[in-house]
């Protein structure tokens, strides 16, 4: 973002008082005082079978010997620390201790390999990478081996369970006295609106940005957040969304901290581990995408004393099918709220509890204290409720640019960020997400409405999963192909499908006209269904099927 627009930006934040001014380490050291022996972090290793619990005393301890070690290895403020890990308790304490030296985090997801690795690793000049040495039977240390001699930016590559000098455990060690430490954390403490996050877009439309956020624009969506939800630190959280995505960094990692309460980890997702964790752990608050409410639902029909204490689950991430939200209510027993938002500025709408259930279970929400949401139409003109056009975003918690690509940070110069979805408002602000701009199939001229018909298939007795994306049609331009994944022991036809809408009295024109089962929709590890890759695959087909 330019110098001046930021200031102007700053200015207005500050007197709207949406910009606190404070950084997360403020929240952690409070807690540090009020309640040292408090659980912090508890961490569950699913392939180990292994619980690790630490109180904000021990966590303390660890993230100031980690913080003067990276410092030690020549970690200078503003350079970027990368770390590849599960939700393990070292994520949170490597990203505390970047911010008492002044580093940026770059959190990466364990899925990603040598390819989107190299890319992002060189596109943000890293200084230093963490990964484990092995998980999920994957050789994370001899994978960045391989890459060094691409990576001339990389000065250590860090190795939890490692040997030697690449041994992340050698960062725990302390050989600092207490002045020392002090002195350093003071001279490289951040200010508010310094860069602490650069994550990278999760993919679902090609080569990833690198998006950046400070203090401020993190903090800021946090706050309205927690009111909306009306969280408190009586609650206990549980996140098995992957730290590395947004979700898992901001509700996870930074959310717990500034409620002073604890959050319970997941590293690998299991739904009858997860129902075990919150049967033992009472937790009261989880965020995640679709694929895990579906889950949890399932598993609850089962066993629904293992979600007693549930109280708030918010999905989002992508239109939730509004029959799942029904029985996720029925089943888990608590609030199923839904919400929208973006790497680029976390959650912007979200349903309130108290919400009547055409808003809780048709809509995405309204827009959080501090920011705004319109739909604009193809010459950037405000639409009227109701109508769908480019959904556009602005406030407290908008990011400030992506990193070495001023040119692409889609704001405007009266700060509307152009978001890439479609939407509708409704004449009291909700939000109805409708599909991404790419997803729109124009068959014949006429728009077919994506996220409608993906609901109505959703609610088909055998499918528990489906991406409709266009399918290229000489005649008509597009037609709509429909990948499915089926309960097990099930199948389903092309023909079964469009009955089954008929009977719902979908348009002739609506219907797919293709339909293809896998095993799996790829997605991102947030649960995103990476629809890029079905409309490659979908470049392929014929309206045979």
């Amino acid at each position: 973002m330019h110098l001046d627009g930021f200031a102007a930006r700053r200015k207005a934040m500050i007197a709207a008082g949406l910009w606190k001014d404070r950084l997360l380490l403020d929240y952690f050291d409070a807690n540090m005082r009020d309640a040292p022996q408090a659980t912090a972090i508890v961490a569950h290793d699913v392939a180990n079978g292994t619980r690790t619990r630490l109180s904000y005393q021990d966590l303390d301890e660890q993230v100031a010997s980690i913080a003067i070690n990276l410092a030690r290895l020549g970690v200078a403020s503003g350079d970027v620390v990368s770390f590849q890990l599960p939700n393990w308790w070292q994520f949170t304490a490597l990203h505390l201790a970047c911010l008492r030296i002044g580093a940026i985090t770059n959190p990466l997801m364990p899925i990603l390999r040598r390819r989107e690795l190299e890319f992002m690793l060189n596109h943000a000049r890293s200084k230093v990478i963490v990964t484990p040495k092995r998980f999920r039977e994957f050789d994370y240390a001899g994978m960045i081996a391989g890459m060094r001699e691409a990576l001339p930016h990389l000065r250590h590559a860090l190795v939890i369970g490692g040997d030697g000098e690449a041994a992340f455990e050698t960062l725990l060690e302390s050989h600092a006295d207490k002045a020392e430490v002090d002195a350093l954390f003071a001279a490289r403490r951040p200010t508010p609106d310094d860069v602490i996050q650069l994550l990278y877009t999760s993919g679902t439309t090609g080569e990833p940005k690198g998006v950046t956020h400070t203090s401020n624009t993190l903090v800021s969506s946090l706050l309205p957040y927690i009111d909306r939800l009306h969280l408190s630190k009586r609650d206990v959280v549980f996140m098995a969304s992957p730290l590395a995505h947004q979700t898992g960094f901001m509700y996870g990692l930074m959310m717990p901290i500034v409620l002073g309460t604890h959050v319970v980890l997941q590293d690998i997702w299991n739904r009858k581990v997860a129902a075990d964790i919150f049967e033992a752990e009472k937790t009261t608050f989880t965020m995640a995408s679709t694929p895990f409410l579906a889950d949890l639902t399932e598993e609850a029909e089962a066993r629904p004393e293992a979600f007693a204490s549930l109280r708030v689950f918010l999905s989002a991430g992508a239109p939730i099918p509004r029959v799942l939200v029904r029985r996720a209510t029925v089943h888990l027993g608590a609030v199923i709220a839904s919400g929208w938002g973006m790497t680029e500025n976390g959650a912007v709408t979200v349903t309130k509890p108290e919400d009547p259930p055409e808003k809780a279970f048709e809509t995405d929400g309204c827009p959080l204290p501090g920011m705004e949401v319109r739909v604009v139409n193809e010459v950037n003109e405000p639409l009227p409720s109701g109508e769908e056009g480019r959904l556009q975003a602005r406030g407290c918690s908008n990011f400030v640019g992506y990193l070495g690509r001023p040119e692409q940070s889609g704001v405007d110069a009266d700060g509307w960020f152009d978001t890439g979805d479609l939407a509708r408002i409704d004449s009291d602000g909700y939000l109805r997400i409708t599909g991404r701009a790419k997803d729109i199939i124009i068959r014949g001229g006429e728009n077919i409405p994506v996220v409608e018909i993906e609901d109505l298939v959703y609610k088909h007795p055998d499918i528990n999963g489906v991406a409709i994306v266009a399918m290229p049609d000489e005649r008509l331009g597009e037609r709509a192909c429909a990948f499915v994944t089926t309960k097990p022991g099930a199948t389903v036809t092309l023909s079964d499908v469009n009955t089954f809408l008929s009977a719902q009295h979908v348009s002739k024109n609506y219907l797919p006209e293709r339909l293809e089962v896998l095993a799996e929709l790829p997605r991102t590890a947030s649960g995103k269904i990476q629809k890029f890759r079905l409309r490659e695959m979908a470049k392929t087909l014929k309206t045979t099927r």
